[in-house]
Protein backbone atom coordinates (compact mmCIF):
# COMPACT_ATOMS: atom_id res chain seq x y z
CA UNK A 1 0.00 0.00 0.00
CA UNK A 2 1.25 3.48 -0.83
CA UNK A 3 0.84 6.65 1.15
CA UNK A 4 0.52 9.90 -0.76
CA UNK A 5 0.61 13.25 1.01
CA UNK A 6 -0.11 16.12 -1.39
CA UNK A 7 2.11 19.11 -0.68
CA UNK A 8 -0.87 21.44 -0.94
CA UNK A 9 -2.51 20.18 2.25
CA UNK A 10 -0.41 19.28 5.27
CA UNK A 11 -3.03 16.99 6.86
CA UNK A 12 -4.18 15.24 3.67
CA UNK A 13 -3.63 11.51 3.67
CA UNK A 14 -4.91 9.85 0.52
CA UNK A 15 -5.72 6.27 1.38
CA UNK A 16 -4.58 3.75 -1.22
CA UNK A 17 -6.17 0.38 -0.72
CA UNK A 18 -5.07 -2.81 -2.42
CA UNK A 19 -3.28 -5.99 -1.44
CA UNK A 20 -0.87 -6.22 1.49
CA UNK A 21 0.65 -8.85 3.75
CA UNK A 22 -2.41 -9.18 6.00
CA UNK A 23 -5.21 -9.19 3.44
CA UNK A 24 -6.73 -7.66 0.36
CA UNK A 25 -9.03 -4.70 -0.18
CA UNK A 26 -11.27 -5.04 -3.22
CA UNK A 27 -13.09 -1.95 -4.43
CA UNK A 28 -16.75 -2.47 -5.30
CA UNK A 29 -17.66 0.14 -7.95
CA UNK A 30 -21.44 -0.32 -7.69
CA UNK A 31 -21.31 0.50 -3.96
CA UNK A 32 -18.92 3.44 -4.41
CA UNK A 33 -19.84 6.92 -5.58
CA UNK A 34 -18.54 10.29 -6.71
CA UNK A 35 -15.00 11.43 -7.25
CA UNK A 36 -12.09 9.01 -7.14
CA UNK A 37 -8.96 9.82 -5.19
CA UNK A 38 -10.66 11.36 -2.16
CA UNK A 39 -9.30 8.67 0.15
CA UNK A 40 -12.74 8.34 1.76
CA UNK A 41 -13.52 4.69 2.36
CA UNK A 42 -16.16 2.39 3.75
CA UNK A 43 -14.67 -1.03 4.40
CA UNK A 44 -16.66 -4.21 4.92
CA UNK A 45 -14.69 -6.48 7.20
CA UNK A 46 -13.85 -7.36 10.80
CA UNK A 47 -12.25 -4.27 12.32
CA UNK A 48 -9.70 -6.44 14.11
CA UNK A 49 -8.14 -7.48 10.80
CA UNK A 50 -8.88 -4.25 8.90
CA UNK A 51 -7.19 -2.07 11.51
CA UNK A 52 -4.10 -4.26 11.46
CA UNK A 53 -3.97 -3.94 7.67
CA UNK A 54 -4.44 -0.15 7.75
CA UNK A 55 -1.90 0.51 10.48
CA UNK A 56 1.12 1.11 8.20
CA UNK A 57 -0.75 3.87 6.37
CA UNK A 58 -2.69 5.45 9.22
CA UNK A 59 -0.18 5.39 12.08
CA UNK A 60 -0.13 8.85 13.65
CA UNK A 61 -2.40 10.38 11.00
CA UNK A 62 -5.97 10.14 12.30
CA UNK A 63 -7.17 13.36 13.90
CA UNK A 64 -10.32 11.93 15.44
CA UNK A 65 -11.33 8.34 16.17
CA UNK A 66 -14.94 7.81 17.19
CA UNK A 67 -16.22 4.36 18.06
CA UNK A 68 -19.65 3.18 19.13
CA UNK A 69 -18.92 -0.43 20.13
CA UNK A 70 -21.54 -2.91 21.35
CA UNK A 71 -22.51 -1.97 24.91
CA UNK A 72 -22.86 -5.61 25.99
CA UNK A 73 -26.29 -4.88 27.42
CA UNK A 74 -27.51 -8.41 26.64
CA UNK A 75 -29.94 -7.24 23.96
CA UNK A 76 -30.71 -8.89 20.63
CA UNK A 77 -30.82 -6.37 17.78
CA UNK A 78 -31.72 -6.81 14.15
CA UNK A 79 -28.29 -5.84 12.84
CA UNK A 80 -26.16 -7.35 15.63
CA UNK A 81 -26.28 -9.36 18.82
CA UNK A 82 -25.12 -7.53 21.94
CA UNK A 83 -24.68 -10.55 24.20
CA UNK A 84 -21.19 -11.54 25.26
CA UNK A 85 -19.65 -12.86 28.42
CA UNK A 86 -18.24 -9.84 30.26
CA UNK A 87 -14.64 -11.06 30.11
CA UNK A 88 -14.95 -11.82 26.40
CA UNK A 89 -16.40 -8.38 25.72
CA UNK A 90 -13.64 -6.73 27.69
CA UNK A 91 -10.95 -8.68 25.85
CA UNK A 92 -12.49 -7.77 22.48
CA UNK A 93 -12.62 -4.04 23.18
CA UNK A 94 -9.14 -4.04 24.74
CA UNK A 95 -7.44 -5.55 21.71
CA UNK A 96 -9.16 -3.05 19.44
CA UNK A 97 -8.08 -0.14 21.62
CA UNK A 98 -4.52 -1.40 21.25
CA UNK A 99 -4.92 -1.28 17.47
CA UNK A 100 -6.51 2.19 17.51
CA UNK A 101 -4.04 3.85 19.87
CA UNK A 102 -1.10 4.21 17.45
CA UNK A 103 -3.31 5.66 14.73
CA UNK A 104 -3.99 8.92 16.58
CA UNK A 105 -2.19 12.05 15.42
CA UNK A 106 -0.07 13.94 17.95
CA UNK A 107 -3.00 16.27 18.63
CA UNK A 108 -5.61 13.60 17.90
CA UNK A 109 -8.30 12.16 20.13
CA UNK A 110 -10.33 9.00 20.68
CA UNK A 111 -14.03 9.17 21.61
CA UNK A 112 -15.86 6.04 22.85
CA UNK A 113 -19.64 5.80 23.31
CA UNK A 114 -20.86 3.53 26.12
CA UNK A 115 -23.62 3.16 28.70
CA UNK A 116 -23.74 2.14 32.38
CA UNK A 117 -23.48 -1.58 31.63
CA UNK A 118 -19.72 -1.58 30.96
CA UNK A 119 -18.71 2.06 31.50
CA UNK A 120 -16.44 1.60 34.50
CA UNK A 121 -14.79 -1.56 33.20
CA UNK A 122 -14.18 0.17 29.88
CA UNK A 123 -12.62 3.15 31.65
CA UNK A 124 -10.16 0.90 33.50
CA UNK A 125 -9.32 -1.02 30.32
CA UNK A 126 -8.83 2.19 28.34
CA UNK A 127 -6.63 3.64 31.10
CA UNK A 128 -4.46 0.53 30.93
CA UNK A 129 -4.12 0.61 27.15
CA UNK A 130 -4.00 4.35 26.51
CA UNK A 131 -2.66 5.62 29.84
CA UNK A 132 -4.56 7.34 32.65
CA UNK A 133 -2.67 10.54 31.92
CA UNK A 134 -4.22 10.63 28.45
CA UNK A 135 -7.80 10.63 29.73
CA UNK A 136 -9.48 13.97 28.99
CA UNK A 137 -13.15 13.84 30.00
CA UNK A 138 -16.37 11.87 30.32
CA UNK A 139 -19.09 13.51 28.26
CA UNK A 140 -22.65 12.85 29.45
CA UNK A 141 -25.13 12.76 26.58
CA UNK A 142 -28.87 13.07 27.24
CA UNK A 143 -29.89 10.43 24.74
CA UNK A 144 -33.58 10.38 25.62
CA UNK A 145 -36.07 12.88 27.04
CA UNK A 146 -38.99 10.50 27.62
CA UNK A 147 -39.35 8.53 30.86
CA UNK A 148 -38.60 4.79 30.97
CA UNK A 149 -40.97 3.26 33.53
CA UNK A 150 -40.03 -0.42 33.19
CA UNK A 151 -36.76 -0.16 35.11
CA UNK A 152 -35.74 0.90 38.60
CA UNK A 153 -34.42 4.15 37.16
CA UNK A 154 -35.20 5.82 33.86
CA UNK A 155 -31.85 5.77 32.08
CA UNK A 156 -31.83 9.02 30.13
CA UNK A 157 -28.15 9.43 29.41
CA UNK A 158 -25.14 7.68 27.93
CA UNK A 159 -21.45 8.50 28.05
CA UNK A 160 -18.59 9.31 25.73
CA UNK A 161 -15.09 8.70 27.09
CA UNK A 162 -12.52 11.06 25.57
CA UNK A 163 -8.80 10.31 25.39
CA UNK A 164 -6.05 12.28 23.69
CA UNK A 165 -2.80 11.15 22.16
CA UNK A 166 -1.11 14.07 23.94
CA UNK A 167 -3.53 16.08 26.13
CA UNK A 168 -1.56 19.37 26.02
CA UNK A 169 -1.30 19.11 22.24
CA UNK A 170 -5.00 18.30 22.00
CA UNK A 171 -5.88 21.22 24.28
CA UNK A 172 -3.96 23.58 22.03
CA UNK A 173 -5.65 22.17 18.92
CA UNK A 174 -9.14 21.61 20.33
CA UNK A 175 -11.83 23.82 18.78
CA UNK A 176 -14.27 25.82 20.88
CA UNK A 177 -18.00 25.63 20.28
CA UNK A 178 -20.00 28.57 18.93
CA UNK A 179 -21.30 30.60 21.84
CA UNK A 180 -24.91 30.08 22.86
CA UNK A 181 -27.42 32.82 23.60
CA UNK A 182 -26.47 32.78 27.28
CA UNK A 183 -22.80 33.39 26.52
CA UNK A 184 -23.59 36.13 24.02
CA UNK A 185 -25.92 37.81 26.54
CA UNK A 186 -22.92 38.48 28.78
CA UNK A 187 -21.59 40.93 26.17
CA UNK A 188 -22.99 44.40 26.80
CA UNK A 189 -21.93 47.98 26.11
CA UNK A 190 -22.64 50.12 29.20
CA UNK A 191 -20.05 52.76 28.21
CA UNK A 192 -21.25 52.99 24.59
CA UNK A 193 -17.87 51.82 23.30
CA UNK A 194 -17.79 52.38 19.50
CA UNK A 195 -16.19 48.96 19.11
CA UNK A 196 -19.44 47.35 20.23
CA UNK A 197 -20.43 44.89 23.00
CA UNK A 198 -17.86 43.54 25.44
CA UNK A 199 -17.60 41.64 28.68
CA UNK A 200 -15.16 42.23 31.51
CA UNK A 201 -12.63 39.69 32.78
CA UNK A 202 -10.24 39.80 35.70
CA UNK A 203 -7.18 42.04 35.39
CA UNK A 204 -5.17 40.00 37.90
CA UNK A 205 -3.43 36.63 37.97
CA UNK A 206 -2.10 34.31 40.66
CA UNK A 207 1.17 35.63 42.01
CA UNK A 208 2.97 32.29 42.01
CA UNK A 209 4.66 32.77 38.61
CA UNK A 210 4.75 36.56 38.54
CA UNK A 211 7.58 39.02 38.00
CA UNK A 212 8.29 42.16 40.00
CA UNK A 213 6.92 44.25 37.08
CA UNK A 214 3.43 42.94 37.84
CA UNK A 215 3.26 44.46 41.35
CA UNK A 216 2.39 48.15 41.46
CA UNK A 217 -0.34 50.63 42.33
CA UNK A 218 -2.69 51.30 39.41
CA UNK A 219 -4.21 54.76 39.18
CA UNK A 220 -7.67 55.02 37.66
CA UNK A 221 -8.60 58.00 35.44
CA UNK A 222 -10.44 59.58 38.41
CA UNK A 223 -7.33 59.29 40.58
CA UNK A 224 -8.45 56.33 42.68
CA UNK A 225 -5.54 53.98 43.43
CA UNK A 226 -5.83 50.19 43.16
CA UNK A 227 -3.55 47.40 44.32
CA UNK A 228 -3.95 43.71 43.39
CA UNK A 229 -5.52 41.48 46.06
CA UNK A 230 -3.29 39.50 48.41
CA UNK A 231 -1.68 36.56 46.58
CA UNK A 232 -2.36 38.05 43.15
CA UNK A 233 -0.64 40.41 40.74
CA UNK A 234 -1.67 42.51 37.76
CA UNK A 235 -1.95 40.61 34.51
CA UNK A 236 0.20 43.18 32.67
CA UNK A 237 3.24 45.26 33.52
CA UNK A 238 2.69 48.88 34.60
CA UNK A 239 3.59 50.29 31.17
CA UNK A 240 1.35 47.80 29.34
CA UNK A 241 -1.51 48.53 31.74
CA UNK A 242 -1.16 52.27 31.13
CA UNK A 243 -1.54 51.66 27.40
CA UNK A 244 -4.61 49.49 27.99
CA UNK A 245 -6.20 52.20 30.16
CA UNK A 246 -5.44 54.86 27.52
CA UNK A 247 -7.02 52.61 24.87
CA UNK A 248 -10.21 52.28 26.96
CA UNK A 249 -9.62 48.56 27.42
CA UNK A 250 -9.91 48.69 31.23
CA UNK A 251 -13.27 49.03 32.95
CA UNK A 252 -13.46 50.79 36.32
CA UNK A 253 -17.21 50.44 36.79
CA UNK A 254 -19.99 52.84 35.92
CA UNK A 255 -18.86 55.40 38.49
CA UNK A 256 -15.14 54.93 37.84
CA UNK A 257 -14.49 53.59 41.34
CA UNK A 258 -14.85 49.87 40.63
CA UNK A 259 -12.14 47.20 40.72
CA UNK A 260 -10.24 47.36 37.40
CA UNK A 261 -11.27 44.68 34.90
CA UNK A 262 -10.23 44.10 31.29
CA UNK A 263 -12.68 44.58 28.44
CA UNK A 264 -12.95 41.78 25.88
CA UNK A 265 -14.81 42.76 22.73
CA UNK A 266 -16.75 40.45 20.45
CA UNK A 267 -16.15 42.65 17.41
CA UNK A 268 -14.34 40.95 14.51
CA UNK A 269 -14.32 37.43 15.91
CA UNK A 270 -16.66 34.51 16.24
CA UNK A 271 -17.18 33.92 19.90
CA UNK A 272 -16.35 30.38 20.92
CA UNK A 273 -16.57 28.72 24.30
CA UNK A 274 -14.91 25.74 25.98
CA UNK A 275 -16.94 22.57 25.30
CA UNK A 276 -18.92 21.41 28.35
CA UNK A 277 -19.16 17.79 29.47
CA UNK A 278 -22.97 17.83 29.67
CA UNK A 279 -24.57 17.57 26.21
CA UNK A 280 -28.30 18.19 26.25
CA UNK A 281 -30.72 16.52 23.87
CA UNK A 282 -31.89 19.95 22.74
CA UNK A 283 -28.38 20.66 21.45
CA UNK A 284 -27.22 17.35 19.98
CA UNK A 285 -30.34 15.24 19.51
CA UNK A 286 -31.57 11.92 20.91
CA UNK A 287 -31.62 8.28 19.87
CA UNK A 288 -35.26 8.69 18.87
CA UNK A 289 -34.43 11.63 16.64
CA UNK A 290 -31.63 9.58 15.08
CA UNK A 291 -34.15 6.86 14.24
CA UNK A 292 -36.34 9.46 12.54
CA UNK A 293 -33.34 10.65 10.51
CA UNK A 294 -32.72 7.07 9.43
CA UNK A 295 -36.38 6.43 8.53
CA UNK A 296 -36.51 9.65 6.52
CA UNK A 297 -33.70 8.25 4.38
CA UNK A 298 -34.88 4.63 4.28
CA UNK A 299 -38.60 4.45 5.07
CA UNK A 300 -38.85 0.78 4.05
CA UNK A 301 -35.65 -0.49 5.69
CA UNK A 302 -35.56 -2.06 9.17
CA UNK A 303 -34.46 0.73 11.49
CA UNK A 304 -31.28 0.59 13.55
CA UNK A 305 -32.26 0.37 17.21
CA UNK A 306 -29.38 2.45 18.58
CA UNK A 307 -28.23 4.99 15.97
CA UNK A 308 -26.50 8.23 16.87
CA UNK A 309 -27.99 11.55 15.72
CA UNK A 310 -26.00 13.54 13.19
CA UNK A 311 -25.87 16.54 15.52
CA UNK A 312 -24.07 14.48 18.16
CA UNK A 313 -21.34 13.43 15.75
CA UNK A 314 -21.17 16.95 14.36
CA UNK A 315 -20.36 18.31 17.81
CA UNK A 316 -17.59 15.76 18.29
CA UNK A 317 -16.05 16.68 14.94
CA UNK A 318 -16.47 20.40 15.64
CA UNK A 319 -14.40 20.00 18.79
CA UNK A 320 -11.82 17.46 17.61
CA UNK A 321 -11.19 18.28 13.92
CA UNK A 322 -10.86 20.89 11.24
CA UNK A 323 -11.83 20.67 7.55
CA UNK A 324 -9.63 18.20 5.70
CA UNK A 325 -8.77 16.17 8.80
CA UNK A 326 -9.07 12.40 8.81
CA UNK A 327 -11.80 10.72 10.88
CA UNK A 328 -11.99 6.99 11.65
CA UNK A 329 -14.97 4.97 12.87
CA UNK A 330 -14.22 1.29 13.44
CA UNK A 331 -17.84 0.39 14.35
CA UNK A 332 -19.64 2.25 11.59
CA UNK A 333 -23.11 0.85 12.22
CA UNK A 334 -25.67 2.92 10.31
CA UNK A 335 -22.99 5.15 8.78
CA UNK A 336 -23.64 8.36 10.72
CA UNK A 337 -19.99 9.22 11.37
CA UNK A 338 -19.00 9.04 7.71
CA UNK A 339 -22.12 10.89 6.58
CA UNK A 340 -21.43 13.76 8.98
CA UNK A 341 -17.70 13.83 8.19
CA UNK A 342 -18.52 14.01 4.47
CA UNK A 343 -20.90 16.94 4.95
CA UNK A 344 -18.35 18.73 7.14
CA UNK A 345 -15.53 18.37 4.59
CA UNK A 346 -13.57 15.90 6.70
CA UNK A 347 -12.00 12.80 5.20
CA UNK A 348 -13.01 9.47 6.65
CA UNK A 349 -12.56 5.74 6.95
CA UNK A 350 -15.45 3.65 8.26
CA UNK A 351 -15.30 -0.07 9.08
CA UNK A 352 -18.36 -2.30 9.45
CA UNK A 353 -18.41 -6.10 9.59
CA UNK A 354 -22.15 -6.68 9.12
CA UNK A 355 -22.96 -7.18 5.43
CA UNK A 356 -26.41 -5.61 5.65
CA UNK A 357 -25.12 -2.67 7.65
CA UNK A 358 -22.17 -2.10 5.32
CA UNK A 359 -24.44 -2.08 2.28
CA UNK A 360 -26.75 0.35 4.05
CA UNK A 361 -23.81 2.66 4.88
CA UNK A 362 -22.91 2.69 1.20
CA UNK A 363 -26.47 3.56 0.24
CA UNK A 364 -26.56 6.35 2.82
CA UNK A 365 -23.29 7.88 1.63
CA UNK A 366 -24.34 7.72 -2.01
CA UNK A 367 -27.31 9.83 -1.03
CA UNK A 368 -25.01 12.22 0.81
CA UNK A 369 -22.89 12.59 -2.35
CA UNK A 370 -26.12 13.31 -4.24
CA UNK A 371 -27.00 16.09 -1.81
CA UNK A 372 -29.54 14.63 0.64
CA UNK A 373 -31.16 17.26 2.88
CA UNK A 374 -31.61 15.41 6.19
CA UNK A 375 -29.69 15.53 9.47
CA UNK A 376 -27.19 18.39 9.64
CA UNK A 377 -27.46 19.23 5.92
CA UNK A 378 -29.35 22.52 6.51
CA UNK A 379 -26.92 23.52 9.28
CA UNK A 380 -23.86 23.17 7.03
CA UNK A 381 -25.57 24.17 3.75
CA UNK A 382 -24.86 20.77 2.26
CA UNK A 383 -25.41 20.61 -1.51
CA UNK A 384 -23.69 17.33 -2.37
CA UNK A 385 -20.42 16.39 -3.99
CA UNK A 386 -17.25 14.53 -3.15
CA UNK A 387 -17.00 10.77 -3.21
CA UNK A 388 -15.98 7.59 -1.44
CA UNK A 389 -14.90 4.05 -2.20
CA UNK A 390 -16.54 0.92 -0.86
CA UNK A 391 -14.14 -1.97 -0.20
CA UNK A 392 -14.47 -5.62 0.67
CA UNK A 393 -11.65 -6.84 2.89
CA UNK A 394 -10.49 -10.43 2.89
CA UNK A 395 -7.94 -11.45 5.48
CA UNK A 396 -5.05 -13.62 4.36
Amino acid sequence: MLLQRPATAQSDTVLRLGGNKTGRFTRVPRLSAGQNGTGNAVIHGDNLHVLAALEPQLRGRVRCIYIDPPYNNQEEYLHYTDKLDHEEWLADITIRLKLLEPLMAKNGSLWISIDDTELHYLKVAADQVLGRDRFVATVVWEHRTSRENRNIFSHNHEYILVYASDPPEFKAFRQGLPASGDALARYKNPDKDPRGPWQSVTATAQAGHSTSAQFYVLSAPNGRRHSPPRGRCWLYSKERMKREVASHNVWFGKDGNGVPRLKKHILGRQLRVTPPTLWAASEVGTTQQAKKEFLALFPTSPVFETPKPERLIRRILMVATRPGDLVLDAYLGSGTTCAVAHKMSRRYVGIERGPRAAALCSKRLRRVVSGEKGGISPDVSWLGGGGFGFYEFKAS
